[in-house]
């Protein structure tokens, strides 16, 4: 007879871990299954890992350029790439563990080690790990918190060579001597500047003629102008059709040869990192025998309370579709347990519809959006503001030596809501929630023009900013 659950969570990722806490204390005997590392893709090979080394990847850009600042540095700057992984993982051991150890300590929490598939649609086996033996279980409620891998395009050749993903290029030890990634969004650029900023030469291979291509045109420019800036090269409308491997191996990653379609002429690297997407981990889920559909992409379909087509059934984080950021699989947590778990008390029930997406693209300059782009406005047809602002005229921006990048805000005529805004620029990343909490609270874009900010900021211009806002041609 399978073990009975009120709850059960598969994941412990951003959303799955805090739901599966605030289940157990409202009093649900709940189960939380997890099959590879505590803490999900953030603390594991996203956001956690990523972010330590940009963190040092920056540490050697300031260095290097000590001498703007009066600060002299004698002696070549090196990075000692095997120190920088050992500072991540240790970061990432801290917050793994503690993950782990929240949930075991959790009231009204089991915790299983193991892979879950679905045997009906409130059913599911476990299969343990390390040779533990499966188990069966079963709930009324359960939520499926499993995360995205990353997407390899299947190219002939791709058995004969090592190549790299986000994940695995985090286990290197040695620099690479030519890193060519293949992608050219936010993780492609994040990696293409911190390699670069360690030492490698970078190759960033971009299908189309832009990188960014949901950004609008000219911030797209303008990362790309720091990127060449800095030394990293771009090839453009080239697709990979063919890889080729040398003879010989050499160090952590195999030389390989990269063949491409019509007349761009071939590259060699040693490292190859694919940055070309990534899909659900949905398709070892049983979920054909819960009756729960997917999509073609894999995603999970939900409703606006996160629900699945099966009753009693959740999706929330990157699986359903509705935003593949932590800060997304974390406000679905907020959104279930609000309706799940709340709202008999409150009588309150919250939904995602509706939701402003907010992100940051993690480069340096970071690069932060919140709600629509410029390009987005336009094809909307409605009676628009528009103003922009270099970063060179924030005086904290000349102080820190820093004033790469603008901002761009975007205004409805009638209704004086904030409709999106975009800052390239430093501390941008942080910058940027001045607007988020202003469409958040409804209020008009006079509010945040109006209000006073702290001198000297980055923060401080976007008053300013908002006074430039004019018709839009």
């Amino acid at each position: 007879m399978p073990e009975h659950f009120d709850a059960i969570v598969i994941g412990t990722g951003q959303g799955g871990s805090p739901l599966a806490v605030r289940l157990g204390e409202s009093g649900r005997k709940t189960a939380i299954v997890e099959r590879a590392a505590f803490g999900g893709t953030c603390v594991n090979v996203g956001c956690t890992p990523t972010k330590a080394y940009v963190a040092c990847a920056r540490a050697a850009h300031v260095a290097r350029h000590a001498a703007a600042y009066g600060v002299q540095i004698t002696g070549d700057i090196t990075v000692d790439l095997a120190r920088v992984k050992a500072r991540k993982d240790e970061i990432i051991g801290q917050s793994r563990g503690g993950v782990e150890k929240w949930l075991r300590g959790a009231t009204n929490v089991s915790v299983f080690n193991g892979h879950a598939r679905f045997t009906g649609p409130h059913t599911m086996h476990v299969e343990g790990r390390d040779g533990q033996p499966g188990q069966h279980l079963e709930a009324g409620q359960i939520f499926i918190n499993t995360g995205t891998r990353p997407v390899v395009p299947a190219l002939p050749g791709l058995d004969d060579i090592r190549y790299f993903t986000n994940s695995t290029l985090l286990d290197l030890t040695t620099l690479p001597e030519h890193l060519v990634i293949v992608g050219a969004s936010y993780i492609a650029l994040e990696f293409a500047q911190v390699f670069r900023r360690f030492g490698s030469r970078v190759t960033v291979i971009v299908r189309g003629d832009r990188v960014l291509s949901r950004e609008d045109a000219d911030f797209a420019r303008a990362v790309q102008d720091v990127f060449v800036r800095e030394g990293i090269e771009f090839r453009f409308r080239a697709e990979p059709a063919r890889l080729e491997a040398p003879a010989r191996q050499n160090g952590e990653g195999s030389a390989v040869r990269i063949h491409f379609s019509g007349d761009t002429p071939a590259l060699d690297a040693s490292h190859l990192l694919f940055a070309t997407g990534r899909r659900p981990n949905t398709d070892d889920l049983g979920l054909e025998a819960a009756g729960i559909v997917v999509d073609r992409h894999g995603m999970i379909p939900v409703d606006g309370e996160l629900r699945t087509s099966v009753p009693g059934v959740w999706a929330i984080g990157d699986v359903n579709g509705r935003g593949a950021f932590t800060h997304t699989s974390y406000n679905d947590f907020q959104v279930v347990a609000a309706n799940v778990i709340d709202a008999a008390h409150t009588g309150e029930r919250r939904s995602v519809d509706g939701r402003t997406m907010v992100y940051a693209v993690f480069v340096d300059p970071p690069l932060a959006r919140v709600g629509m782009s410029e390009a987005d406005v336009r094809r909307s047809g409605r009676k628009a503001l528009i103003a922009t602002m270099p970063m060179s005229r924030v005086g904290r921006a000349r102080e820190k030596g820093e004033t790469a990048g603008f901002m761009k805000a975007l205004a409805d005529a009638d209704t004086k809501q904030i409709l999106g805004a975009t800052i390239l620029g430093v501390d941008g990343d942080e910058a940027i929630h001045t607007f988020i909490d202003t469409i958040a609270a409804g209020a008009p874009y006079t509010t945040l023009m109006r209000a006073m900010h702290i001198h000297p900021t980055i923060s401080e211009l976007v008053p300013t900013l908002l006074e430039g806002l004019k018709p839009m041609a």
